[in-house]
């Protein structure tokens, strides 16, 4: 039995004109092509925004657009191989794969240096036309796309964290934690108790989380935080300062995207001390940058994408490592797919919505 020739996709035309086709032309397979049936797609907060027009996606006056419509959103997915080009060799069909969330060229000099994830044509499955998203039955994976081998026996609330937990990890990685550094982490969605149950693997001397919600806090703890704090209930600077001698935390991990996350992270980090911004912001954030070079001289990392992370966290999410419980807290058919935008906006204390397919 093939493949139809129509399929249900969600798809989006423009700023908040996105409509479920229930007859959207199923993609073709090229010769260096895997076509896959989606089994689920996450829903990020990236997918929020852009549904929403924020001009990072659109273009404003000062950036071109970066999307291509029509286009099918999602770039946390995964699915069963049920159709492959003649040149593929190293995937049979009824594999189930994850694609990386990036679709490097391949030919410019990142990429051709190994540094794919900051390849400078930079598509990304689910924002142009030529790489749609996990938002619909099958999904064309094409041959630069970077593809990962899942196991048959993971469960499916467990497989759709691989793509955000592989850019948790990365962010620690950028952090390059040591035993005996402190370790502060900021914000404590999804990403952030990917980073916790990650970092705390580096066994960092003490491992410290903030957010402003209790819910997300008593999780980190579980997750293996040794403090938790909440900036609206406590004088955070004081309490670091006081923990940690009066020096201020070795390493700082932005996740929040909240300007004052960023301020507060200046206040309570060390001389010398690392600070990864991971976050997209949804506008400009200002500090005094005399903090950064004359008063602490400070090593500024970001945190892009989620490269050479896969494989390890496929391993340590199957053998428990990396701890995934009730992270994925709901899932909704793809029919429904404006109730589950509505609740992966966290309105309802949810950490992680996906849709099914």
């Amino acid at each position: 039995m093939g493949i139809p020739k129509t399929m249900k996709a969600l798809v989006a035309y423009g700023k908040d004109d996105y409509k479920l086709e229930l007859e959207y032309p199923t993609p073709q397979c090229g010769q260096n092509d895997i076509i896959i049936k989606t089994e689920g797609c996450g829903i990020c907060a990236g997918d929020l925004k852009c549904m929403h027009g924020a001009s990072m996606f659109w273009g404003d006056e000062m950036q071109p657009a970066w999307v291509k419509t029509p286009f099918i959103p999602g770039h946390e997915f995964l699915g069963e191989i049920v159709e492959m080009g003649s040149n593929v060799k190293k995937f049979a069909l009824g594999d189930r794969v994850v694609p990386e969330q990036i679709v490097p060229c391949g030919e410019c000099r990142f990429c051709k240096s190994g540094r794919y994830w900051m390849c400078e044509v930079h598509n990304i499955f689910g924002f142009q036309s030529e790489n749609n998203g996990g938002m619909a039955e099958y999904v064309r994976l094409p041959d630069t796309a970077v593809i990962h081998s899942i196991p048959k026996a993971m469960k499916l609330e467990e497989a759709l964290l691989v793509e955000p937990y592989g850019c948790s990890k990365h962010a620690v990685d950028r952090g390059n934690i040591q035993c005996d550094d402190i370790l502060v982490i900021s914000g404590a969605g999804t990403l952030g108790l990917g980073m916790v149950t990650y970092a705390k693997m580096k066994n960092p001397a003490k491992l410290i989380v903030l957010d402003l919600m209790d819910e997300r806090l008593k999780r980190a703890q579980e997750f293996g935080a040794d403090i938790i704090l909440n900036p609206n209930k406590e004088d955070i600077v004081a309490k670091i300062m006081e923990i940690t001698d009066g020096y201020g935390c070795d390493v700082y991990i932005e996740a929040t995207g909240a300007p004052a996350s960023v301020v507060q992270g200046m206040k309570i980090i060390r001389k010398l001390g690392r600070f990864v911004e991971f976050s997209v912001f949804g506008k400009e954030t200002t500090l005094d940058w005399s903090v950064i070079g004359d008063r602490k001289e400070l090593d500024i990392l970001g945190s892009h994408l989620s490269p050479y992370a896969f494989p390890f966290v496929i391993e340590n999410i199957r053998n428990g490592n990396l701890k995934t419980e009730d992270i994925v807290s709901r899932t909704f058919p793809i029919e429904e797919w404006e109730k589950a935008f509505e609740y992966a906006a966290g309105k309802y204390g949810d950490f992680k919505v996906a849709i099914t397919l």
